[in-house]
């Protein structure tokens, strides 16, 4: 993971997978870890990793990156920073009215056209967002500035942010999940024909021959009831007569 923290006078950077689900157990048994790491190694190496392509030690990761949805997404101040920091970062400039509740972000590269970004209230409506519990309650103006600086980096820096989304924007996608696969109707089985019925005049015409073979130790009853049942439908009658048949025989 490269030279990671290297100026702190050493060097947290893994060789292999195994130091790296090390170094992520560390981090998110540690009192530094953010709430929604805590405990969790798979999150907080997913965060390490990307993080990394971002160019950012594994503390700077899971500070500004979050897993939502097991999606990969960063706060949208630190997503600013990143687009700040490439070489080919022009300038930006953001704004909000109030009257119309309309923020807009202009953002441009080196040498390129100037690219504007708006989010305004009717958007946030469209989308189901207004007056959602949780952050668009509270600071409605700074989730709309959120979305229209998040929609105008990734337009023109999608390089420099290798696809993440804000994470105001994560949190407000719908994390429920569709099974698309089609479905296929179950196998039909067919059905057995029903076997006939062990009667008891069956029975009492082999009763001797079974009580004889039971006696001599060449057969035991079940050995009788699996023969018959996989012929035939045993009544509990005349499994019980089977089983006691060698005692009814003696006392006979």
């Amino acid at each position: 993971m490269g030279n990671i923290m290297k100026s702190s006078g050493f060097d947290l950077a893994p060789q292999n997978l195994e130091q790296a689900m090390q170094l992520a157990n560390m981090i998110c048994h540690s009192q530094l870890a953010p709430k929604n790491y805590m405990n969790k190694p798979e999150d907080t190496l997913v965060a390490m990793m990307m993080g990394h392509e971002l160019g950012l030690n594994p503390l700077q990761s899971i500070q500004n990156i979050a897993v939502i949805n097991g999606r990969p997404s960063i706060y949208g101040d630190a997503l600013l920073a990143l687009v700040q920091n490439s070489p080919v970062f022009g300038g930006i400039t953001e704004s909000f009215d109030e009257s119309t509740m309309t923020a807009t972000c202009t953002v441009w590269r080196k040498g390129g056209e100037k690219h504007t970004q708006t989010y305004s209230q009717k958007d946030a409506e469209l989308a189901g967002l207004w007056g959602k519990q949780g952050p668009w309650k509270q600071h409605p103006k700074r989730m709309l500035a959120m979305r229209a600086r998040g929609f105008g980096l990734r337009n023109q820096f999608a390089d420099a942010l290798a696809g993440l989304v804000t994470r105001e924007e994560a949190e407000d996608m719908d994390r429920s999940e569709r099974d698309i696969t089609p479905q296929q109707s179950a196998p039909q089985v067919e059905s057995k024909p029903a076997l006939p019925v062990y009667t008891q005049e069956q029975f009492n015409e082999n009763a001797n021959k079974m009580a004889n073979a039971i006696s001599a130790g060449r057969k035991t009853p079940e050995d009788f009831i699996q023969m018959i049942e996989s012929q035939f439908t045993l009544p509990d009658e005349i499994r019980q007569q089977i089983e006691t048949i060698v005692d009814v025989a003696e006392e006979a």
